[in-house]
């Protein structure tokens, strides 16, 4: 089958692979017909070489039609249409059971951490869904049966990660009726996670990100407030006085690239990609006092320069983690199909799976007011 490889620090490649196979009686063969490209992938378009092998499949937002299945799987047909969440989740130990799925004791041999699809051996080694096949271990509980066959791939996609991730962080940061809300971001996270925090009552939410054109979608997408990062080191500081005292909630929906500004360079937005921890040191100045910093940007590496003493002596709650989505894409499901919002409005881009690289350097630079790419095998 044809996929989406890393092969190199910002080098993704479309190569022949071998197709995936059952392995365990609790598997599936999923046939992918639709796989998008996450912001956490641009961390391994870039840092990969910390997790990844040369040649390794890719991706974790991926959706389609079960081919074939093992002999213990009793919940998927053959020809049903499933979204794959980026989460593997065996259903039966202590973390599936209690709402914790990305966390799953079964999905990565070692334990350390839970199993994801596309991220390598620190995640269990499970090849990525940016290709034409998948497997889906656990596949009963690593799955969501897509109900109304006449809801486009487009509307239900994100179910596998960046809708539930949003919804999730929004919840755990316990944003709640009349807050001051900012959301460092306005990626398709961000835009998912203002959109959320605005439906949980938040009186005032702020959308903050370095690119004009992400600011404008934020605008449009939520009517929420916007905040135009310029100045990183001043940021928080600016955030803090808009706010008169401070956010109640703040969303890192970024991560260990940083908000740094972009520059013009030969007529293309380039971020800086620095490994920073910029959006955490904003949010350590911009939060209220007893006020708390949601960090859902994924961080990969050790950090120096954590603003420890700011979240101590102002008691801040600093909460983090991978969304446990498993659960949650029923909930949004209904969401979607009783038309309370649109998430296909955020894509931008609807490439062929070939032409995977150019969506990758895309999606990455911000070009040609690149917000969200799909990918269609």
């Amino acid at each position: 089958m044809k996929a989406v490889t890393w092969q190199g620090k910002q080098k993704m490649e479309i190569r022949n692979v071998e197709d995936p196979k059952i392995l365990e009686p609790t598997d599936a063969i999923i046939r992918i017909t639709a796989t998008a490209i996450c912001g956490s992938d641009l961390h391994l378009y870039h840092h990969g070489e910390a997790v990844l092998e040369k040649g390794y499949v890719v991706g974790h937002e991926p959706m389609g039609i079960v081919e074939e299945v093992g002999s213990a799987v009793t919940k998927l047909k053959k020809g049903q249409r499933v979204v794959i969440p980026f989460n593997i989740s065996c259903g039966h130990c202590h973390f599936c059971l209690n709402e914790m799925e990305s966390q799953c004791d079964r999905s990565n041999s070692d334990q350390l951490y839970g199993g994801l699809f596309g991220f390598g051996s620190l995640n269990g080694n499970h090849w990525g869904g940016q290709a034409e096949y998948l497997r889906v271990p656990f596949a009963d509980t690593t799955s969501f049966i897509v109900p109304d066959n006449d809801l486009a791939d487009e509307k239900v996609l994100f179910l596998s990660d960046i809708l539930p991730t949003a919804y999730w962080s929004v919840q755990n940061a316990g944003v709640k009726q009349g807050d001051t809300v900012i959301v460092l971001g306005s990626g398709p996270v961000g835009l998912f996670a203002q959109k959320f925090a605005t439906m949980a009552g938040a009186s005032r939410v702020i959308a903050v990100d370095p690119v004009q054109h992400r600011i404008d979608k934020a605008g449009r997408y939520n009517n929420v407030e916007t905040f135009l990062l310029e100045d990183v080191q001043n940021a928080g500081t600016d955030l803090y006085e808009l706010t008169k005292g401070g956010a109640d909630v703040i969303i890192d929906c970024v991560g260990m690239d940083g908000l740094e500004p972009v520059k013009e360079k030969a007529k293309n937005l380039v971020s800086l990609q620095s490994g920073t921890i910029s959006p955490i040191q904003i949010a350590a100045k911009a939060a209220k006092k007893f006020g708390t910093v949601q960090i859902t940007g994924v961080y990969m590496t050790p950090a120096s320069s954590y603003p420890l003493q700011e979240f101590f002596m102002r008691d801040i709650t600093v909460k983090h983690g991978q969304a446990p989505v498993v659960h949650l894409m029923p909930k949004i499901y209904e969401m979607i199909a009783d038309n309370q919002f649109d998430p296909a409005q955020i894509i931008t881009h609807a490439m062929p799976l070939a032409d995977a690289a150019r969506a990758y350097e895309i999606f990455d630079k911000k070009e040609d007011k690149n917000i969200k790419v799909v990918l269609k095998p």
